[in-house]
């Protein structure tokens, strides 16, 4: 199976720990081990690491299905992150020859790995004029009579386009006369369920994937899942039995604390967020040069600078000369753009837009 590399994300390892701001990242401010354990101190205390229950303990899928409005527990299979996720259910219902839909710019797994499976893949295009609005006309265009699998994100990474309801429902008509699956990794959903709907929810072909690492704060557990129909999940837990087995016991009890005590942990985010984009908004007036769609409830988005320099570039220099990181527009196919991820501690947010703003006005004298 060949594959092309994976841009952003090699970026982030090649780069990432040598920053003094990171400026991209799209988790919320990662907890702490003791953080985690102070919300519910007997978390551990009767855990036996074996290999726990193998499609995710009981009590944590009743948690997980609280943040949806149908289904049941058997609907949900626990996986080792939403990136694991995404490519069990690809592998699981995707063969050589089917059509698949993707948007661009998107988040590369979506359009590359179908392409490794051997399907022909279509991306659509957000349009940053339009802002980044989901495109349905688009995808009726883009539809095939083999068109098996659209896949998406909602809110998306790096536009932060995010569907409500209407767009979801205008998305399911076109799909459910074909019997075409949507796939919607949901990573960045949850800030406000009632404003942000789960294709799970409105469509009985539709699989939602998500886990605890964006909103949630707890990338280092690798703890994630994916809600469906229970022919989809069957065929999911057939297949995870090839690949990683089980999230095991550990991973399943701490996501449990974190989920019991989620209004805790979304009610700090909420508010880094809000902050952020406030102290952004305040930027942005006094920096002609930078623009960007918001939406209230996505940590990412897509800041546009006008200089002639290029993504890439702007982004090494940055890292190099000030500590400052970006995800380059480049890694998306789209230059003039840098990835802005809005969840971290607000003062150093504010304190690395600062020190960007002065080294980008600096640089551009020599240009």
């Amino acid at each position: 199976m060949k594959i092309k590399d994976f841009l952003c994300e090699q970026w982030m390892t090649a780069y990432e720990k040598q920053a003094v701001y990171n400026m991209t990242d799209t988790s919320f401010q990662a907890l702490s081990f003791p953080t985690l354990l102070a919300l519910e101190p007997a978390a551990l205390d009767d855990v036996v690491l074996d290999y726990g229950d193998i499609t995710g303990d009981e009590a944590l899928k009743r948690e997980i299905l609280k943040l949806y409005r149908t289904g049941s527990v058997e609907q949900i299979t626990c996986m080792p992150g939403a990136l694991c996720a995404n490519q069990h259910v690809m592998d699981a219902l995707l063969e050589a020859g089917d059509h698949v839909i993707a948007f661009v710019p998107g988040y590369q797994q979506f359009y590359e790995y179908p392409r490794s499976l051997g399907c022909e893949v279509t991306t659509v295009a957000y349009v940053e004029e339009d802002g980044w609005r989901f495109p349905v006309e688009k995808v009726r265009e883009a539809i095939r009579l083999n068109t098996k699998m659209i896949v998406l994100a909602s809110p998306s990474n790096p536009t932060g386009t995010r569907l409500d309801a209407a767009d979801w429902q205008a998305l399911v008509a076109l799909c459910r006369p074909r019997g075409i699956y949507i796939l919607c990794d949901e990573v960045y959903r949850g800030l406000d369920l009632e404003r942000t709907p789960s294709v799970s929810d409105c469509y009985e072909r539709g699989i939602a994937t998500s886990s605890l690492s964006k909103i949630f704060a707890l990338p280092g557990l690798r703890l994630g899942w994916v809600k469906a129909n229970r022919e989809v999940i069957e065929r999911l837990n057939v297949r995870r039995d090839y690949t990683f087995i089980s999230t095991g016991p550990l991973a399943d009890r701490l996501a449990l604390a974190a989920l019991r005590h989620k209004e805790t942990i979304l009610e700090a985010n909420r508010r880094r967020l809000a902050k952020n984009q406030e102290t952004l908004k305040a930027w942005l007036a006094d920096n002609e040069s930078f623009s960007v769609v918001l939406d209230p409830l996505s940590p990412v988005a897509f800041l546009r600078y006008e200089a002639g320099i290029p993504s890439t570039a702007l982004c090494r220099r940055a890292l190099r000369e000030r500590g400052i990181f970006f995800v380059p527009g480049s890694c998306f196919e789209v230059d003039q753009h840098l990835r802005l991820g809005m969840g971290r501690d607000p003062e150093a947010f504010e304190s690395g837009l600062t020190e960007f703003s002065i080294w980008f006005n600096e640089t551009l004298k020599k240009i």
